[in-house]
C-alpha cells in the first residue's frame, strides 16, 4: 500500500525527515507517534501528496508521489485529515457534506446516500445545524465524514482524536476499527499513546525525524518493554513477603522464580488468589526511547 525509501524532508535548513525507511500495509492500522518536531505530519503530508520530499521516493498504491505528488487518480483514493480541519460555519452539515460531494464529482443521489450513511454511522444527527454552532467533538465528526465521503482506500488521519472528550475519542476509535474490517488502510499519528496502541496492528516512533522502530506492539514489548507478574496467594505461615488485604503478594520477571513460588504454592496446599501479568505500556516505553541519546 505504502512505501517511504530513503525519504528526507528539509524546511529551509531544518531537517524535518531524515532517510525514512517505512511499508504500511494493505488493511492495518499504523499509528505513528513522536515529540513535537519528530517528522509526523511531514510524513504523512508526503505520503497524501501535499508536499513533496526533498529526496527519496514515497509510493502509494504503486504510483510515485515523490515527482508530481500523484495523480488525480491516486488521490482520489486517498482521504487526508490534518490536525487543524476549519469547517464553513455558515453552512448546515448537509450542505457542507454535499459541497464536497460536488468537489469530488460524486453523483448527487451517491452522494446524498453516503452523507446519510456516514451521519448514522458516526452518530451525528444534527444535519441541518450550521457547522459554527457545533461542539468541537461534532466538528471532527463532520471532518471525519468528510474525509469518508469518497470512500477512500487509504485514510491518512493526523491526530484524528485532538482536543476531544473521552467519550467521543473512544467512539471514533472504534469507528476506525469497524473501517478496517471494511478493508480500509488506515495511518494515523496521536499524542495519547492508550489510544494508538488500543487501535494499532503496528506503530513507528519517530525522533528528531528518523525512525527508531516499527513493528507490532507484541514485538515492542519484548524489544524494549518489561513483563511483570503478581502473584497474590494466602496461607497462615508467617513468610517474608509484603501482605496485601491479608494475602501474600509475590513480584517478579524471572519465570524460573514465578514457577518455584507456583509450586511451592501447590504443593504446601496454600490458596491461590490470583496470578496476572502486567506489561508495559506504550507510553512507558516511549518514555525510556525519548530519554536515550
Amino acid at each position: 500500500m505504502i512505501k517511504l525509501n530513503d525519504v528526507s524532508k528539509l524546511y529551509e535548513r531544518h531537517v524535518a525527515v531524515r532517510n525514512l525507511n517505512l511499508e504500511v500495509h494493505t488493511g492495518e492500522i499504523m499509528g505513528i507517534i513522536g515529540h513535537n518536531g519528530a517528522g509526523k505530519s511531514s510524513t504523512l503530508k508526503m505520503i497524501a501528496g501535499l508536499i513533496a520530499p526533498f529526496s527519496g521516493v514515497v509510493e502509494v498504491m504503486g504510483h510515485d508521489m515523490s515527482e508530481n505528488r500523484g495523480t488525480p487518480a491516486v488521490k482520489k483514493k486517498i482521504g487526508f485529515l490534518p490536525e487543524e480541519s476549519a469547517l464553513y460555519a455558515n453552512m448546515t452539515v448537509m450542505e457542507y457534506l454535499t459541497f464536497f460531494g460536488e468537489l469530488y464529482e460524486l453523483p448527487k443521489k451517491q452522494t446524498l446516500a453516503r452523507i446519510e450513511e456516514l451521519l448514522t454511522g458516526l452518530n451525528l444527527p444534527e444535519r441541518t445545524k450550521l457547522t459554527g454552532e457545533l461542539s468541537k467533538g461534532m466538528k471532527r465528526k463532520v471532518a471525519i465524514a468528510r474525509v469518508l465521503l469518497h470512500d477512500p482506500d487509504l485514510l491518512i488521519l493526523d491526530e484524528p482524536n485532538s482536543g476531544l472528550d473521552p467519550l467521543t475519542a473512544f467512539f471514533i476509535l472504534n469507528y476506525l476499527k469497524e473501517l478496517r474490517k471494511q478493508g480500509k488502510t488506515i495511518l494515523l499519528s496521536a499524542h495519547n499513546l492508550f489510544h494508538v496502541e488500543s487501535v494499532c496492528d503496528r506503530v513507528t516512533i519517530l525522533k528528531d525525524g528518523r525512525l527508531v522502530i516499527c513493528d507490532t506492539m507484541d514485538a515492542i514489548r519484548s524489544t524494549l518493554g518489561h513483563r511483570e507478574y503478581e502473584v497474590l496467594f494466602h496461607t497462615s505461615q508467617p513468610l517474608d513477603y509484603p501482605l496485601v488485604d491479608g494475602n501474600y503478594r509475590v513480584r517478579t520477571s524471572d519465570l524460573n522464580e514465578l514457577s518455584d513460588l507456583l509450586h511451592q504454592i501447590s504443593s504446601e496446599q496454600w490458596h491461590l488468589v490470583n496470578l496476572s501479568v502486567h506489561e508495559s505500556a506504550l507510553e512507558e516505553i516511549y518514555v525510556k526511547l525519548s530519554t536515550l541519546a
